[in-house]
């Protein structure tokens, strides 16, 4: 506890998980695809931007609420669906989505999620997202959805981005894939850090529920990347999300978007949020930031439609960057990872907690009191 409370930021908290963390679970969440350029550069871009505060507004009081595809969130930040979370801390999305309900905010869990939706849904009374991936069994995708539909899950998001995986050089160097297929350098990174180890084999099976019912993981010949090649249709179209927008019937939003074309097009199909995102630069590497494109995909949709926005987030001023350019609120995920890594529960909450006092001070500092009062007005870029 007294190394979470020297936790300050971002940085703090993956020096934690890294001294944690074997070395292949931990370069599985901290690396990007190929050189990681666009990794880097998600960051980066917030950085061509300069915030222009305004002074003596009386800024007593702050409201950091905002609704977003129908839901109410008590700050802008939500916390993003990521995959294999029990692999990080043995209580994985359990801690994450308990620490998103004590902020009030919208937690999301992966089809690729390590505990299931039904619990996650009696577990938490905060709005839920349902995280997928287009499979090229169309059956299998209705029943995903319809499997949602009955746990309760509020928001749908398919993700667009990843018909195929990313090429993570990391994961390759190290071996990392599910079930474990490590060389030499891999198994003595796992040797080094006992304590995940005993953390892993002393607590429940791991296991993917969101896809035990198809996918057989104690084989030992699949892998996260066999399932995106195997099982995940590269066909995928704006017809076929279409269908599956009105088969859900409800808030359907699309992760991945990074274009202004394709963003009208959602709008056209019927759905009720993009996220503008590169999934971190874990994908095509040498692709445009999320940053840089959120402008222009506000201005042709954001109207119309509910825009959010990751990749790259690391600090208060990101988040208010990002909102004052249009984004409805703005997604984190290694932001949550590592300190759920380095300290499950209570780490989630206190990176959540400074997360919320940046904004709040930082909103102070603009002389704003709403989030509704941020614009582009509040910006200049160099």
């Amino acid at each position: 506890m007294t190394r979470l409370k020297n936790c300050h930021n971002f940085h703090d908290f993956r020096t934690l998980a890294k001294k944690r963390l074997p070395g292949p679970i931990f370069h599985y969440i901290d690396g990007g695809a190929d050189d990681e350029s666009t990794y880097r550069r998600n960051t980066a871009a917030f950085e061509s931007c300069d915030l222009v505060p305004s002074v003596l507004a009386g800024v007593k009081d702050v409201d950091l609420s905002v609704t977003v595809m129908g839901q109410k969130l008590d700050m802008p930040v939500y916390c993003s669906p990521t995959a294999l979370q029990r692999l990080f801390h043995h209580q994985g999305e359990r801690a994450v989505a308990n620490a998103a309900e004590k902020f009030g905010t919208l937690f999301g869990v992966s089809s690729l999620g390590t505990v299931s939706i039904e619990e996650i849904a009696k577990q938490i009374n905060s709005p839920q997202v349902y995280q997928f991936y287009f499979h090229k069994d169309r059956g299998l995708n209705r029943a995903m959805m319809q499997r949602a539909k009955e746990a309760g899950v509020q928001v749908m998001m398919l993700t667009v981005d990843s018909i195929t995986g990313g090429n993570r050089e990391r994961d390759l160097r190290t071996g990392f894939s599910i079930p474990f297929q490590l060389n030499l350098s891999g198994i003595l990174q796992f040797l080094i850090k006992p304590m995940w180890g005993i953390n892993y084999v002393t607590h429940e099976k791991f296991r993917l529920p969101q896809l035990d019912e198809h996918i057989d993981m104690s084989g030992g010949a699949t892998s996260i990347g066999d399932y995106f090649t195997n099982m995940l249709e590269p066909s995928m179209n704006w017809d076929d999300v279409a269908e599956m927008v009105k088969f859900w019937d409800g808030e359907f939003c699309l992760k991945g978007v990074m274009s202004r074309e394709d963003a009208r097009r959602a709008v056209d199909i019927g759905c009720t949020g993009i996220v503008i995102s590169n999934h971190g630069g874990r994908q095509l590497d040498g692709s445009r930031s999320s940053f840089d494109q959120l402008a222009e995909i506000v201005e042709e949709v954001g109207d119309e439609i509910d825009v959010l926005f990751d990749s790259g987030v690391q600090r208060g001023t990101h988040v208010l960057k990002a909102l004052s350019l249009g984004a409805k609120a703005v997604g984190i995920g290694r932001m949550y990872l590592y300190p759920l890594a380095a300290a499950g529960q209570s780490g989630v909450e206190r990176a959540l907690g400074l997360m919320r006092a940046e904004i709040e001070r930082d909103m102070k500092l603009m002389g704003k009191t709403s989030i509704d009062q941020l614009s582009s007005d509040n910006l200049r870029f160099r």
